[in-house]
């Protein structure tokens, strides 16, 4: 009786250091439901421990150290959130950030992946300061609706063409630029392993089982996936697989799948090369501010969306409508990308998928506690990191990117001014293959539009500046 009685004490204990931190009773929670919450978040935004290596690798920054850094950086950024704000948050390496990051500013910009990182920190350190002033207010007020809808959705359409061309459903065409590629081919191309079909059975499967409520849909597809690949690399010929010419250099011997485990310690001196690199008086560039100017925007902004969805879901908001620890939240998501910096990631940022969580019950910081933790234990699956084809992994970047398209539904539809801004805003993205040069186009129609149709007073101070801004973009730095 004694030694139950001790141990009723502890727990009690433990669930009282708890309520004093999280005051769990007062959001009408419990522990057992934070830690699920935390479990539901963590399994339905996993998929980034995968996703980001695979991006950010194509700048020429390693594998390994990718992945602990994405682990590393969203545990931390998540356990910030958790503590300091007291919100049922997840945090990690933003989607379309990353892309932005890889394709535009190292790869047709041709900066070095530190500099970009530089650039990446001098955008965090502007978004804290915004955080603690009244420019974060400002911001939000400034830019209309539309263009913020806009953003998130030419992100979408953004990512959702790379993850087309990775699985090698799209490919490119001297005459018509891109084209649909051979459904049937399976081999190693340019960006990695390409089986357009199975990419595409990837996207298929995760977007049935999400729309019927499968725990774990993202999960589940790409592991699916996998096992189909790896049952293709022991059943067919070696000959039957085709390699390129750009391929050679890092293709197997045959297959898509190479088993190394699932499970290992990890070596946390693969961190090495990236850790604390970032170049940031190389990035004192005129020439940057752009780029610096569209990671912040598309941070900031789509921050500040998910969180307040995330208020409204959580029922955070007192009885005048007022979001309880908004301020406090933001300051944490600010901070994340400043610190993720350090471990080589783009900017971090707050998940639109903390809502699964909050729909079975998270309402406090315990959530988010649990979510970081996760993503801790997550360094030890890098063998199956390096396992899983891409393929099977950018069926999920499809269905990400559909999903942030999806914010166009917010539009103005029969405003022409409103709605054909976002537009131009979203096809420029994917077409100028830049989310900066898409940003820019959007505030240039909007503020002509505006002024062309008699409604200049539409226009705020903030937008004025920045059309400004792009104008001289366009003219000086071509």
């Amino acid at each position: 009786m004694e030694q139950v009685s001790k141990t009723y004490d502890k727990q009690d204990s433990a669930g009282g250091i708890l309520e004093r931190i999280f005051k769990l009773s007062a959001h009408n929670t419990t522990v057992k439901t934070e830690l699920l919450a935390g479990l539901t978040t963590f399994v339905t935004m996993s998929y980034i421990m995968f996703l980001n290596p695979i991006i950010m690798s194509k700048t020429g920054m390693p594998f390994d150290g990718l992945f602990l850094a994405t682990c590393l950086g969203a545990a931390i950024a998540t356990i910030l959130m958790g503590f300091y704000a007291n919100w049922p948050v997840g945090l990690a390496p933003g989607m379309g950030l990353n892309a932005f990051f890889t394709f535009t500013v190292v790869g047709s910009l041709g900066y070095t992946w530190e500099i970009a990182l530089g650039a990446v920190f001098l955008s965090g350190v502007m978004f804290v300061l915004m955080s603690v002033t009244r420019l974060r207010e400002w911001m939000l007020d400034s830019i209309p609706m539309s263009l913020r809808l806009a953003m998130t959705a030419g992100v979408g359409l953004f990512l959702g063409f790379i993850g087309l061309r990775f699985t090698g459903i799209v490919v490119a065409d001297a005459d018509n630029i891109v084209a649909l590629a051979d459904m049937t081919h399976f081999g190693f191309g340019q960006f990695g392993p390409e089986a357009p079909a199975l990419g595409f059975f990837s996207f298929l499967l995760i977007a049935v089982l999400s729309y019927r409520n499968v725990f774990g849909a993202i999960l589940i597809g790409i592991a699916t996936t996998t096992f189909i690949a790896f049952a293709m690399t022991w059943v067919l010929p070696t000959d039957f697989f085709v390699v390129s010419e750009a391929a050679k250099s890092f293709a197997p011997a045959s297959g898509f799948v190479s088993y190394t485990g699932l499970m290992a310690v990890p070596e946390f001196s693969s961190l090495e090369p990236i850790l604390w690199k970032a170049d940031i008086a190389g990035a004192f560039q005129v020439a940057l501010i752009p780029v610096i100017v569209t990671f912040l925007f598309v941070n900031i902004f789509d921050t500040a969306g998910t969180l307040m969805g995330v208020a409204e879901r959580a029922n955070l908001q007192d009885e005048n409508g007022k979001i309880e620890g908004l301020s406090k939240s933001l300051k944490a998501d600010s901070i994340a990308s400043v610190i993720g910096t350090g471990f080589g990631c783009p900017p971090v940022t707050s998940y639109v998928e903390s809502a699964a969580g909050v729909a079975v019950g998270g309402r406090t910081g315990l959530t988010a506690v649990a979510i970081g933790l996760l993503f801790a234990a997550g360094v030890f699956f890098l063998p199956l990191a390096q396992m899983l084809p891409g393929f099977a992994v950018d069926g999920a970047l499809i269905y990400v990117a559909m999903l942030m398209m999806s914010s166009l539904k917010g539009l103005d539809w029969d405003d022409l001014t409103e709605y054909a801004p976002a537009v131009c805003t979203t096809i420029m993205m994917t077409l100028t293959f830049s989310i900066a040069n898409g940003i820019a186009f959007g505030f240039i129609t909007y503020t002509v539009l505006k002024l062309g149709a008699g409604k200049s007073n539409q226009v705020s101070k903030g937008v004025w500046a920045l059309t400004l801004l792009f104008v001289a973009k366009f003219i000086f730095l071509p």
